[in-house]
């Protein structure tokens, strides 16, 4: 599983306008410095986000852009959703069925069910998990972390 840069930074700018005081406008600009972003591709981000309907933009000069409802209220799939593809989707036998049309293990694919079982296992977490949770510190967050897990059994020692 790989994070792209546009999840990350995307994901950080939304915790950067979650910490603002609720319906204070950030700029563009005020939002790339303290993400050491270009003001181009932060743009880019908060235009994706916008249409996805997590953020809305502000226009005049105390202008900017603030979250579209309250952190408790947006959860990490969400954003996750709109700034990127899903780990496992429907077209994923799809783009690794080798050379041909349709992967050969279409009738009997155990590996097909461990990306689908993960993909539920990441998303339940990412559904339970708000923004505003992502605000609490480092211990906090690990709390609420350990109480969206279902326990998993211990990896053999090597």
């Amino acid at each position: 599983m790989k994070i792209s840069a546009l999840e990350e930074y995307g994901l950080r700018c939304m915790i950067i306008l979650a910490r603002e005081d609720q319906g204070t406008p950030l700029s563009l600009s005020d939002i790339s410095a303290r993400e050491g972003l270009s003001v181009p591709y932060a743009g880019k981000l908060l235009m994706i986000l916008r249409q996805a309907g997590l953020v809305k933009a502000v226009r005049g000069r105390q202008g900017g852009y603030t979250l579209s409802r309250p952190a408790e209220d947006i959860f990490l799939k969400e954003i996750f959703d709109a700034l990127g593809e899903p780990l496992f989707g429907s077209a994923h036998c799809d783009r690794h069925a080798g050379g041909r049309e349709n992967c050969v293990h279409t009738e009997d694919c155990t590996v097909h069910h461990i990306w689908s079982n993960f993909d539920n296992y990441i998303s339940g977490v990412l559904q339970r998990v708000t923004l505003a949770d992502l605000c609490q510190n480092q211990g906090q967050m690990l709390e609420i972390i350990r109480g969206a897990e279902t326990p998993l059994k211990p990896l053999p020692e090597n």
